[in-house]
């Protein structure tokens, strides 16, 4: 029988989501693509399912696109795109994660 278990540490999710802040703050958050790619990637890293490694393949500039392309629509729309943005993300993530 597989098993499924996250071997993440908390030292390593510490520096890793210390690094992502550290990037989205003194970039005034147009980085912000860039940590979120850094998390999922981290996450990955330590899932296992099924006795299946995941990867994340999903790059910061692919994000940026998506990321631009949403903000105009929460301008456009006055915020109103903000409540489907969440739902597009997770859709982004799916989309770029896989068994290794």
């Amino acid at each position: 029988m597989n098993r499924s278990y996250f071997d993440g540490k908390l030292l390593g999710w510490l520096g890793t989501a210390l690094l992502a802040w550290l990037i989205t703050v003194f970039s005034f958050g147009i980085l912000y693509p860039w940590a979120i790619v850094m998390m999922l990637q981290w996450k990955a890293r330590h899932t296992v399912i099924d006795g299946q490694r995941m990867v994340f393949e999903g790059t910061a500039m692919g994000l940026f696109g998506h990321w631009i392309k949403w903000l105009v629509l929460m301008i456009i729309t006055l915020g109103i795109y903000g409540l489907w943005v969440h739902i597009a993300m997770e859709e982004w993530k799916t989309k770029h994660t896989h068994f290794a």
